[in-house]
Formats: structure tokens, sequence, C-alpha cells
């Protein structure tokens, strides 16, 4: 993705030294190398970099969120949704993808990083940074939604929000601590009038998503990761029916099926 080249990491990362977390090539995911950093060139390689060590918070990995916004099939003019914008980094590639005829609505709930993604991004004319519950706050129609953070369930906003064709790339994760920061897999849905289609498409691990998450749907979710193939499921269903064999996950609003 060529945006990546055009938006420069440092700018949205504070004052150096910054906090590099290394990927992780087996041992533990959840204790990776880390190390503080002081020339720019080292936040070019494929690495984390903390935003907030003490809320466990970063900017995340570019091959990761380049496979993600890669899913998202951009466009020149396209209208988004970045739920969960951080200090705004990838919400930035984002509007260099849509161009100024298009707009990205960055939505994130803590104030510190909403404010510092306002002024990171006060540069992008056609991007509203907005502080907010991602999952509850409707910014409108639009072509594409990101949530950058891991939910167990899918918020009917981001459903209804979504114009026809419109793409959402969601993580569905498993809690695996008492803040909610947990491991699972991304989603990627499409609306295709008066279906959906729904695909698995590759694994993730992050932190929680603010108002999509819900300890029911949270255990039924590990179960469904435990007891069948994510990657069987194929559509996404929304009218209302009773749990059948093929039902991946049967949700509130929403059932992942495998038909």
């Amino acid at each position: 993705m060529h945006a990546l080249s055009r938006v420069p990491r440092e700018a949205f990362l504070g004052t150096p030294p910054w906090r590099v977390i290394a990927p992780v090539v087996g041992g533990n995911p959840l204790k990776p190398d880390t190390s503080l950093e002081t020339a720019p060139e080292q936040l070019y390689r494929d690495v984390l970099v903390s935003i907030d060590r003490e809320r466990r918070l970063n900017n995340g990995q570019p091959s990761s969120l380049a496979a993600w916004l890669e899913a998202l099939e951009l466009a020149e003019g396209d209208r988004v949704r970045h739920v969960g914008a951080g200090t705004g980094y990838y919400t930035a590639i984002m509007a260099e993808v849509v161009g100024p005829t298009g707009h990205v609505f960055a939505l994130e709930c803590e104030p510190d990083l909403a404010a510092r993604a306002g002024e990171n991004l006060a540069g992008y004319p056609q991007v509203t940074v907005v502080c907010s519950d991602g999952s509850s706050h409707d910014s409108g129609p639009c072509d594409a939604i990101l949530v950058n953070a891991g939910a167990t369930h899918l918020s009917p906003v981001w459903l209804d929000s979504l114009r026809t064709s419109g793409r959402l790339v969601v993580p569905l994760t498993v809690a695996r601590d008492g803040q909610g920061r947990g491991f699972g897999r991304m989603l990627k849905v499409v609306r295709r009038d008066p279906d959906w289609e729904a695909r698995f498409i590759g694994a993730v691990g992050i932190y929680p998503c603010m108002g999509a998450r819900d300890p029911e749907t949270n255990r039924r979710l590990e179960r469904a990761y435990r007891e069948a193939e994510a990657t069987s499921v194929r559509r996404l269903i929304r009218s209302p029916h009773e749990r059948t064999e093929t039902c991946w996950l049967h949700g509130d609003g929403f059932c992942l099926s495998r038909e």
C-alpha cells in the first residue's frame, strides 16, 4: 500500500525515545521483546510502538494493519469509519487512500488519545475526529468500517451504516484477562443486499472495543472457536431464526453461518 510510504509514523507517536515492541517468533506473545529507540528509522520495521504503557495501548504492527486495510478495498472518494483510531496514524493512511473527495471519521473513546489524534490529523481536511464509543456512534452511511479493537459481537450501528457493497473488518476476540484483552480472528463482512457475505481472514491479538464486549457472547465465541473451524463461516444472517447446525456463532441480532 503506497499510502504507508506517504505518512511519517514518528509524527503520530510523540517525542522519543519510543518503546518498540518486536514481533514474537515462538515464545509467549504476552511477553514480547521491547526496546527504547530514538532513531525514526526503527519505527519503519514491522513493529508495534507503545503509545500508553500503563494501559498497554500500542500503535499496531504495520503488516497486520496493511492486511486489514487491503481487505477494506478502499477507493478514492470512499466514506470510511475508523473505530479505535488511537493517535491517528492509520487514519491518516486511509485518508491518503480516499483522497480529498473521500472522508474518514476517526472514532476514539479515550479523550487524551482523541485529542492527540485531532492535533496529528489537523492537516487532513477529509478527516473528522470524534471522541466517542465507536460501537454506538453513528457517523452516517459509509463504504467501509475498520474496527481497531476486539469485539465479541457485531454492533448494529456498524451493520446498519454500511452501504450496499460496504465492507466491515473487525476482530472477534475472546478475552484472556480482566481488561478484555484477548485473541481471535479478523472477520470481513460485505453487504450484498439482501444477503451478507462473511469470512475470517486472519488471526489477531488486540485490546478490547468499548461497548462491543459481552460476557455471555464471549463464552459463546470461545466455544465456537474451540468446537468448529472459523474458516467455515460463509454468511452473516441478520433475520431472526432458530439456531441450527450451520450456525457457527448465533448471537443477539446476528448469526455467523456456515450455510
